[in-house]
């Protein structure tokens, strides 16, 4: 059975740990506990020796990096389809995903860390419009950005926009983008993985300790890969 090494608040984990539900593939979870720097024990290190989550190990392979574990998921176990097989529909899928990878990942930082005044948060808040409007303009009026069918463009973009949410950027003033992220908090994989305002106080705090412990460029690669 594939095994899957992931922590909750993480949300590289959400991302897989979504797919894996939506594509209702069979698994042993093992949480890493990133408080108490599990990710940094030699058990965990022979798995990703650079201490991140999320892992699979699935048939003997180990595949690291969300977005390879989210495009193996999707070869091998073809039941659910997360990808359309349409061009212009895998397009806007693709440049949802990467949109949402590139750009929006990072911008998750300044929300934790930066006061209300701060000229770095608002030229986050800034750029995270500027990408809810291209998200807005590339969904259209479909339900999500494969058209009728739920997609891999939709749990990327989507589990960073629903945290943008929680983290204080308000959404109501982008309707297809608030539409969209109720339609995907409807769905049960998504009410199981989203974490409540605790957890997201205990998401902030870790951040903040990385931040302190770290460079800012090293968290960025934390929340983007």
């Amino acid at each position: 059975m594939l095994k899957f090494y992931y922590h909750p608040l993480s949300p590289l984990s959400r991302r897989v740990w979504i797919a894996l539900l939506e594509k209702d593939i069979p698994l042993t979870s093992i949480i890493i506990n990133l408080q108490d720097r599990e990710q940094f024990k030699p058990d965990f290190l022979t798995l990703n020796p650079f201490h991140h989550v999320t892992v699979i190990v699935d048939d003997g392979l180990r595949v690291l990096e969300s977005l390879a574990i989210l495009d193996y998921l999707e070869s091998k176990y073809l039941n659910k389809p997360l990808l359309p097989n349409d061009s212009s529909k895998l397009a806007k899928v693709r440049m949802a995903q990467m949109v949402a990878n590139n750009e929006l990942s990072s911008l998750v930082i300044p929300l934790i860390s930066e006061t209300e005044d701060s000229p770095q948060l608002g030229k986050a808040k800034r750029k995270i419009k500027r990408i809810f409007k291209f998200l807005t303009e590339l969904l259209e009026d479909n339900d999500y950005f494969g058209g009728d069918k739920i997609s891999l463009g939709d749990i990327v973009a989507g589990n960073t926009v629903i945290l943008t949410d929680k983290l204080g950027f308000e959404l109501s003033q982008f309707a297809k983008i608030n539409q969209w992220c109720d339609r995907l908090m409807q769905r049960p994989a998504w009410q199981q993985t989203q974490p409540n305002d605790e957890q997201i106080a205990v998401f902030k705090q870790t951040v903040q300790k990385l931040i302190e412990s770290q460079s800012k460029a090293q968290v960025v690669r934390q929340v983007k890969s």
